[in-house]
């Protein structure tokens, strides 16, 4: 009977050296990001102290403007479900532009790749700053901004899932004559039906947290009372906003799970 080797080891001593020398490097990086941005460490350790000040100041909540408070949050979900919606809309088409399996031609493939990199290389508070000076201040530009920001998100995904389907029921469709709208509506859509619904809850409930902070720019919603109160010193009502904001997100995720019950 062969004994076990008492030297084996997983890894040869050329990889156990490739693996030093790639932890140094990330270790490197870690220490050299560090002292490039300059952190002034005197207040991180001050943070806790300041923290538990902080919080001392905010207890306890006042809810002497709940009334506002709930109104303004109504107005954050409404933004977000507005845009959730007319982004779910948009982002179909382009989807099909940036399917390989779908789109017309090599350019419309580019542009549609181009469109959704643009929409999601952005960040939401960007293209908020942005519809601000565009709209005004308001519930506008916040939808607006979300709805650029979800483009990217939804279209993407629903272009992977139509390059992912079974080609079977399109080749059937073609070979009967069918026109190539008739071939995207009764082969194509079925099929992505699932992941299009499965998206848009999703980005439904990424878009009202996201819609929570629009108004620290002036994009509407409960942000613009949050900073209001911030800016006043008014810790208690500032507790009771951020109390409100995280029931609402609370209550969006057991509604996202209802609905993911009920549709999918």
């Amino acid at each position: 009977m062969a004994h076990l080797r008492d030297d084996w080891s997983r890894f040869s001593p050329r990889q156990k050296m490739q693996r030093w020398v790639v932890m140094l490097l990330c270790a490197l990086a870690i220490a050299w990001s560090i002292s490039s941005i300059e952190v002034i460490w005197a207040w991180v350790w001050d943070a806790p102290q300041q923290m538990g000040d902080l919080f001392g100041r905010m207890y306890p909540p006042d809810a002497s403007n709940l009334a506002a408070i709930l109104r303004v949050l109504l107005d954050t979900v409404n933004i977000a479900t507005v845009a959730t919606a007319i982004a779910v809309v948009v982002s179909l088409p382009v989807a099909l532009l940036a399917a390989q399996n779908t789109t017309p031609n090599r350019a419309t493939l580019w542009l549609g790749r181009f469109i959704l990199v643009s929409s999601r290389s952005i960040n939401t508070i960007i293209w908020a700053l942005l519809f601000v000076a565009i709209f005004g201040p308001g519930a506008v530009a916040g939808i607006v901004a979300i709805m650029f920001r979800s483009i990217g998100f939804v279209g993407k995904l629903l272009g992977e899932a139509i390059e992912e389907i079974d080609k079977r029921p399109v080749e059937a469709l073609e070979a009967t004559g069918a026109t190539r709208f008739k071939v995207i509506l009764y082969a194509i859509v079925p099929q992505v039906m699932p992941t299009f619904w499965a998206v848009a809850i999703l980005r439904w409930d990424i878009n009202l947290r996201e819609s929570t902070v629009l108004g620290l720019v002036g994009a509407g919603g409960i942000g613009i009372i949050l900073q209001g109160a911030i800016d006043t010193f008014r810790w208690p009502e500032v507790a009771t906003i951020l109390l409100a904001i995280v029931a609402l997100v609370i209550l969006g995720e057991i509604v996202s799970a209802w609905l993911r019950r009920r549709i999918l």
